[in-house]
């Protein structure tokens, strides 16, 4: 890639973009998601919304990473940002004029996600062709910067809205949102790696080739597989965050939004962190340091008592625990960026966020059993144990061992 002169005003205009486009998003997520926990305390309502948000991406995600390496990027993410801000709009008219079921709920939820399908992966194959290959790792920590802050805020600007406004008016924050990204793409030139071709995709034959990137590069294949069976564990918790606060501590939304603004909190600071370090040599080594801090933050919830006193060690613990996600995950992705080739990047990212996505269903069925007959804590505690067992069998790794 040619190197841009302007290629830190081009990646913070759009940063600052997706940022704007990130808050309304984080708002309407939690007005949605609290939503259900408040009238439902359901573990099985949340993991239902969960299974909707990633199964478009386990469906889609091969043959939209086919498409994506073929279309201008630009025009893509710009696309699915306006989609999920017009899927938002739609519901909102939708509950203005009733009280549809809760399942409409998934239905949304699983509707904007296929927007997200293709805009993920469009982003993050849009960053490498702006930002200089060396620079690539502080720039993904400036990025996670801008968005930890704006999961600080939507949290708190979801609560505070959740109690002032009808959720109809919350919802339509995400199509402001949506108009300010697409906007800022619009206006940055943007690079366009080199196409293969132009025809008729082989869907088959091109996702087999997305796996070959994997399976050709034999520590990103370990990284790979250590990771999603680790967030075979992990993400579902994502899902019963807003059941921690409101059934287990008895808190309310602004309980639940105070732990969604701390683990942003932890996620700011480690990625201000790493926009300051720049390029490091051992990225897979500090992503296994993420995994297992991960694991660690996990089970410390797990042993917490039904009490406020311990909500308020959760709040902390949740700090950690944003911080140590954004050292899994940053140099992760920087790495990628730098050893995949531009052209195939598309498929590269979309099979990546379908095996993340797939995680997503597989552990929901296996934790939701459980967390529904013996509570959301001991899923928390299970999560670490699997996290920090799934890092120690990839120790070699860890510590630079090779077979």
């Amino acid at each position: 890639m040619e190197e841009n002169k302007n290629w830190k005003r081009n990646f913070f205009i759009i940063a600052a973009g997706q940022t704007v486009s990130l808050i309304g998003s984080s708002v309407v997520q939690f007005a949605l998601i609290w939503w259900l926990a408040s009238e439902t305390s359901s573990p099985f309502m949340m993991a239902m919304a969960g299974m909707a948000a990633f199964l478009p991406q386990i469906l889609l995600g091969p043959f939209a990473g086919v498409w994506i390496d073929r279309l201008k990027r630009k025009y893509v993410a710009i696309g699915a940002d306006l989609f999920i801000g017009i899927v938002a709009v739609l519901f909102a008219v939708i509950l203005w004029y009733g009280h549809p079921p809760y399942w409409t709920a998934w239905l949304i939820i699983g509707v904007r996600a296929v927007g997200g399908v293709f805009h993920t992966p469009a982003i993050q194959s849009i960053i490498p062709q702006l930002v200089p290959a060396d620079k690539l790792m502080k720039a993904n920590g400036w990025s996670q910067f801008m968005q930890s802050g704006a999961f600080m805020l939507g949290p708190v600007l979801g609560a505070a809205m959740y109690a002032a406004f009808p959720l109809p008016i919350i919802l339509i924050t995400d199509f402001i949102g949506a108009v300010a990204a697409s906007i800022t793409m619009a206006v940055v030139k943007i690079p366009e790696p080199v196409h293969e071709n132009r025809q008729i995709p082989h869907f088959i034959r091109e996702m087999k080739e997305g796996f070959k990137i994997f399976q050709n590069d034999r520590k990103l294949m370990k990284l790979t597989i250590a990771s999603t069976v680790s967030m075979l564990f992990y993400m579902p918790l994502s899902t019963y965050y807003p059941l921690m606060s409101s059934s287990y501590f008895h808190g309310n939304a602004w309980h639940g939004g105070i732990v969604e603004l701390c683990y942003a909190l932890g996620m700011m600071v480690s990625a201000a962190l790493f926009g300051s370090l720049g390029k490091s040599d051992h990225k897979i080594r500090i992503v296994y340091l993420g995994l297992a801090g991960i694991g660690i933050t996990c089970v410390i919830s797990g042993l917490l008592p039904p009490s406020m006193w311990a909500w308020a060690v959760f709040a902390v613990v949740c700090l950690f625990m944003g911080g140590f996600a954004n050292v899994y995950s940053i140099p992760y992705m920087a790495y990628m960026q730098e050893t995949i080739p531009a052209n195939v990047q598309g498929r590269a990212f979309s099979l990546f966020g379908s095996l993340m996505s797939l995680a997503m269903p597989a552990g929901l069925l296996l934790s939701s059993p459980v967390a529904q007959l013996y509570g959301v804590p001991v899923w928390f505690l299970i999560s670490g144990i699997g996290i920090l067992l799934t890092v120690a069998v990839c120790q070699e790794v860890l510590f630079g061992r090779r077979r």
